[in-house]
């Protein structure tokens, strides 16, 4: 197993334009499913309204993403993994064993000391440059303490 070294080492990752993309793919096919089923039409209007209302509200996350205030990060330290959001700063995280890193993307499943619930974040290859994507694959693949929470 290679030997990692000791220093701090951080990530900042833009929003993904490739999962955006693909999640309002998967929203307007589920919509035109919705329009072309056999089912009532008023069970074809709700569904339709609560998929308009889930494609805004994807939309609108997107657009509060790419204000610089909304990015967010993730650093490896001698005390373990940190997680930066502009609302909180940087917070300790314990990683959950189902964190994931293939060379599309990485699924960090974290939580912070206060939460009990295990949430999610996805970085896909092009919220990062090649090679900070492949530094991060790495990084949780080989460190030693990555479901330890940080101190």
């Amino acid at each position: 197993m290679p030997s990692l070294p000791k220093t701090t080492t951080q990530w900042f990752w833009q929003p993904s334009r490739r999962l955006a993309g693909l999640n309002l793919t998967v929203l307007s096919l589920a919509c035109l499913a919705v329009l072309l089923s056999a089912a009532p039409d008023g069970l074809k209007v709700s569904l339709g309204l609560l998929l308009v209302v889930q494609a805004a509200d994807r939309v609108v996350q997107l657009l509060r993403n790419k204000h610089p205030a909304g990015r967010r990060g993730l650093r490896y330290t001698a005390q373990g993994w940190q997680l930066w959001s502009a609302h909180s700063g940087w917070q300790p995280v314990q990683l959950a064993a189902s964190s994931m890193a293939i060379p599309a993307l990485v699924l960090l499943r974290y939580k912070t000391p206060q939460q009990f619930i295990y949430r999610s974040a996805v970085i896909a290859a092009d919220c990062l440059t090649a090679e900070q994507h492949r530094q991060l694959r790495v990084r949780l693949k080989f460190s030693r303490q990555r479901w330890q929470a940080a101190i």
